[in-house]
């Protein structure tokens, strides 16, 4: 069986800055019959299990450290003994959820992560959050890309640890360069491509 990519909508709240909002997390799994890697371990770690089922948990990946993408990664990685992983620059994010509690592994610019045959590149695109990434599966063509780009634009830099040239630079640079007719999966919301959000980018800067 060839990898295949499976969602699971989670709901809960992302708090920061003193502020809590309700929100709903694309939870992403990559995987086949055997093993999968879950993207974004958000709210619910029973529920992403559900989803796992008997297979073996290769890794929790992080696409970054805000507490609506990470509140279930401990609890996860403790009932299926996976490690997780995170770009070491939001480790300051990480820590206001989890302290006394590493991630297991970091996350690097290049990095490629395997998973039922299939690789992931790891694309640091800084802005959203300093330590932000992206997974990229050209085999796939379909980018992971949490909150850096959404359908609509840019994820939100109005808050700690954000800035908008950083995550325009970083869209421009890393995602752009990508084929436009690359999917793009979302921490939040609907899908869309790299081709469609470049066509609508021009008002951005």
């Amino acid at each position: 069986m060839a990898a295949v990519v499976q969602n699971v909508v989670t709901s809960g709240t992302f708090e920061l800055d003193g502020g809590s909002w309700a929100v709903d997390n694309n939870v992403w799994l990559i995987g086949d019959d055997t093993e999968v890697l879950v993207i974004d371990a958000a709210h619910d770690a029973e529920a992403i299990a559900d989803v796992v089922g008997d297979r073996k948990l290769v890794a929790i990946v992080s696409t970054h450290a805000h507490n609506d993408h990470v509140n279930a990664a401990p609890a996860l990685a403790e009932r299926t003994g996976a490690p997780i992983l995170l770009h070491r620059e939001d480790r300051v994010l990480w820590d206001l959820t989890h302290p006394g509690r590493a991630p297991d592994g970091e996350l690097t610019d290049g990095q490629t992560l395997t998973v039922a045959g299939t690789e992931l590149r790891v694309l640091h695109t800084p802005g959203h959050a300093p330590g932000a990434v992206c997974l990229y599966a050209p085999e796939l063509g379909v980018l992971f890309t949490g909150d850096t780009l959404f359908h609509g634009g840019p994820g939100a830099t109005g808050r700690s640890y954000s800035d908008y040239p950083t995550i325009v630079k970083s869209i421009h640079d890393k995602l752009f360069a990508l084929p436009d007719g690359t999917e793009v999966r979302t921490g939040h919301g609907e899908s869309t491509t790299i081709g469609a959000e470049k066509a609508a980018s021009t008002g951005w800067d």
